[in-house]
């Protein structure tokens, strides 16, 4: 059978440590067996370790080269070997590779929990990977760990330098709104738009002397609104942009080449009248010169990110997975997250990603379609 291109040149520089003589199964073929089986719909070890004894004549196509497949203990304790740092560099060259970004694309970072990979019995917690969101194409562009004894500030910067985000509008919540990261995305020759809560009391008691409900009637600056009925409800977003820094005081001068004030005004209606309760005021600091349309825009894609999270959770079925052991958790979540981005990428199925992955282990044209996107 003739061997088609490989898919996984990305990430040929992972080392592998085992002593090289009793290697039985590369591990270019645990990666390739692990992406395919999980492409497929199998989410444990045992599982993919069936997958490869059923497959390996597909498996041949991209380059499989074991007589055997190997077994699930075999494939946990060699994807427990992977440096976590080495599988997200490969991961990150390889969307470098195959999505470019647009000038002004939004890119929304936030964290998502892995609650299967806590551990009682050994008091390990739960696992937490700050992810960046390309809110155009839906594809995650790479991950970042955060560290036990730290929080998402410290690892925000970290996934930041590893990324192209030139000409981005980077939107991140409130817990990445620090003068550190601020001045990290204006480095990487990007523009940051952060929400401001009570982490910045200064900051964001400014904003609370400058908003008055007043100004969704009568505003100076530039505003923009939109309106939207779903399931019953009235969905109103009103935007409003201001320039005048004056307002903030010193304040201004603390954050790197800021330009505007905005303020989200959402209001969620499902009888005559809304309660107070239907509304919600949000306060953006940015180094862009935003239109209200713009800040409406980029504020809604931001949250665009939460479908990813629940994509995985319900496509992918992260928050019940079990590994835990060693680093096998976090490079589990990078490979669901090759494998989200390989799914979503495909469009000629019309398909939510669990019946793209049912049709991967139905048809395997289709799952050499899939994988071809990695290329």
């Amino acid at each position: 059978m003739t061997e088609e291109k490989s898919p996984f040149m990305h990430f040929v520089s992972i080392k592998d440590i085992r002593q090289e003589g009793k290697v039985e199964h590369t591990l270019s073929d645990i990666i390739l067996i692990t992406i395919c089986a999980v492409l497929s719909g199998h989410d444990t070890w045992k599982g993919i370790s069936d997958y490869g004894r059923k497959q390996r004549d597909f498996l041949l196509r991209f380059g499989f080269s074991g007589k055997t497949s190997p077994s699930a203990d075999t494939i946990a304790r060699v994807m427990g070997t992977i440096s976590p740092k080495a599988l997200q560099k490969a991961f990150i060259e390889w969307m470098k590779s195959c999505h470019e970004l647009t000038d002004g694309e939004v890119v929304a970072i936030d964290g998502k929990t892995l609650k299967g990979s806590y551990n009682r019995a050994t008091d390990q917690a739960a696992i937490h990977m700050v992810n960046a969101f390309a809110t155009a194409n839906g594809v995650c562009l790479g991950q970042s760990k955060v560290d036990s004894k730290t929080n998402e500030i410290t690892a925000i910067p970290k996934l930041l330098e590893l990324l192209d985000i030139s000409g981005c509008l980077i939107t991140i919540d409130a817990m990445g709104c620090q003068r550190k990261i601020a001045q990290k995305i204006i480095d990487k020759n990007a523009d940051y738009l952060l929400a401001v809560k009570g982490n910045q009391g200064r900051l964001d008691e400014a904003f609370d002397n400058y908003y008055r409900p007043s100004m969704l009637q009568h505003f100076d600056g530039d505003s923009y609104s939109s309106q939207e009925k779903s399931h019953g409800r009235l969905e109103t977003r009103c935007a409003l942009i201001n320039t005048d820094l004056s307002v903030l005081g010193d304040l201004a001068y603390d954050w790197p080449e800021l330009k505007t004030m905005g303020i989200m005004v959402s209001v969620r209606q499902e009888g005559k009248h809304a309660e107070e309760s239907d509304i919600s005021v949000r306060y953006y600091i940015s180094s862009k010169a935003l239109t209200a349309k713009e800040l409406h825009d980029a504020t809604r894609s931001h949250w665009l990110i939460e479908s990813m999270h629940w994509q995985l959770d319900v496509g992918l079925k992260e928050d019940t997975c079990r590994i835990r052991v060693d680093d096998r958790a976090e490079v589990f979540a990078r490979i669901r997250q090759m494998v989200l981005n390989l799914l979503k990428q495909e469009k000629s199925f019309k398909a939510g990603i669990q019946r793209k992955r049912m049709m991967c282990a139905m048809d395997q044209e289709y799952l050499a379609t899939v994988l071809g996107s990695l290329s």
